[in-house]
């Protein structure tokens, strides 16, 4: 994330107010609700976790037990049977 100066983007009169109380401090400004992105979303994660969680499924359905599941994709058994019971856990 970089910085911009915000003499170069804020109307003079706006600036002066913000001085007032962050005179020469950093302050963040957080995106509009409308244009953050949802968790996982840019890095592929979400993706990632609903194709592991899917294969989780399909190999319980085939057969593999909870133990053996965990031990594959290094979780515990709670959360194999969580995956398991959850049709959707991205929500």
């Amino acid at each position: 994330m970089g910085y911009i100066r915000a003499e170069d983007v804020l109307p003079s009169e706006v600036l002066t107010l913000v001085q007032e109380f962050i005179d020469g401090q950093t302050l963040y400004v957080p995106k509009k609700d409308a244009a953050r992105n949802t968790w996982g979303s840019v890095s592929g994660a979400r993706e990632y976790l609903a194709y592991r969680n899917a294969q989780i499924r399909i190999e319980y359905r085939a057969g593999s037990s909870v133990h053996l599941l965990a031990e594959k994709y290094c979780l515990s058994e709670k959360s194999i049977q969580r995956i398991i019971r959850d049709s959707n856990p991205l929500k």
